[in-house]
């Protein structure tokens, strides 16, 4: 099966998932394009235009029995602009959606992007998403935004939209998971926090989180580490100098083995995060041994038992509940009764990769049908 696998604005986590899906479903041809993930607003208007009339047209025009494009690919245009593209079978692949973003110092708030992406949900013909709250923000965004329309207001495209997506996760690979592995029962307890340093990621949780735990005499030390940018939200300069004491490594991890040692000797992986659309990093810490300690909304239940997550509708409850749960598990530490991580075996390429093919095989059959 020849495959065209466009990525429009090429993030981390965009290609964690490409590039899994290439390796473990390498009996398929796939051309693989992308662009940068950089000037998001100029991106994601003009990726159709980039490639279509780029120096990659040609190689856009080949036969293909699929194309499959992350979501914020403006597909619409492109099956315009490229005829050879538009009796082609199409799946779109939803990391996140530009409906559920944080409204707070989200440089993104505009509805270009959403409408990108819902021309390019109603030209494909079938949707996936990493999670089912991800569909869900998505769906319930898109009625919010058509109910906003003044007029000639196509009905029922929530619903036909709903009748061609399903749910499949971004896979671990093989690499995350660390079997039965034991917590180290000595000294204090051990955290990691390891998303992007952003405030989306929400720093200022994570201070509050700190300051209580402080308070409350918990003994604790934390890898604070994730990707960096040149612009940081303030909270980080005042974690790292008022609780330096408590901070082992800080910063970014460029090695893939340090990581990987830092999140294997991690007792809890903690997410602060004010929107996650599946929270690959928590999983991976999860995956190596970690106790998960996440907020009760976002993705989480879905992924994780309950029991891991902290509740609470205020960000002062939020941190009251998260920092009981750590000072629960810094007590289970020091009797040396810290419990196992959960088992998510399930989100491995290993148990998820036969869904991927079983769908691109679907979506092909269309192609073959429409040509008997």
């Amino acid at each position: 099966m020849r495959i065209l696998l466009l990525s429009a604005y090429d993030a981390h986590s965009h290609r964690y998932w490409h590039q899994g899906l290439i390796k473990h479903c390498d009996d398929h041809d796939f051309t693989l394009m992308t662009l940068p993930p950089r000037y998001f607003s100029w991106r994601i208007r003009g990726n159709s235009m980039s490639w279509a009339f780029g120096k990659d047209r040609a190689l856009l025009s080949q036969p293909y029995d699929l194309v499959i494009a992350t979501s914020m690919t403006d597909l619409a245009s492109l099956r315009g602009f490229l005829p050879e593209l538009a009796s082609t079978p199409t799946l779109l692949y939803f990391h996140e959606n530009q409906f559920a973003y944080p409204e707070t110092n989200n440089v993104h708030a505009s509805v270009e992007p959403m409408m990108v992406t819902l021309y390019a949900a109603l030209a494909a013909d079938h949707l996936a998403f990493n999670t089912d709250y991800n569909r869900h923000t998505f769906l319930t965004g898109v009625d919010r935004l058509l109910h906003k329309l003044p007029d000639h207001v196509p009905v029922n495209l929530v619903e036909q939209l709903r009748q061609k997506s399903s749910v499949i996760p971004v896979p671990l690979p093989a690499h995350c998971f660390t079997s039965h592995r034991e917590h180290n029962n000595q000294g204090a307890l051990r955290m990691v926090w390891n998303h992007r340093w952003e405030y989306d990621k929400g720093p200022d949780l994570l201070l509050a989180i700190l300051n209580t735990l402080e308070s409350m005499r918990v003994d604790y030390i934390i890898d604070i580490v994730g990707q960096q940018f040149r612009q940081q939200p303030s909270a980080f300069k005042v974690i790292k100098d008022k609780f330096a004491h408590r901070i082992d490594r800080y910063g970014y991890l460029t090695h893939a083995d340090a990581y990987r040692q830092c999140l294997n000797q991690a007792d809890v992986v903690l997410s602060t995060a004010d929107h996650d659309f599946q929270g690959i990093a928590v999983l991976e810490g999860v995956a190596a041994g970690a106790i998960p300690v996440v907020p009760n909304r976002l993705a989480y239940p879905e992924l994780l038992d309950t029991t891991y997550c902290y509740t609470g509708t205020t960000q002062k409850e939020e941190t009251k509940a998260a920092a009981i749960r750590i000072a629960e598990l810094a007590q289970l530490k020091q009797s040396k009764q810290l419990p196992t991580a959960p088992d998510i075996s399930h989100l491995s390429w290993d148990h998820i990769q036969h869904q991927y093919c079983s769908l691109m095989a679907d979506l092909t059959a269309i192609k073959k049908h429409l040509h008997q």
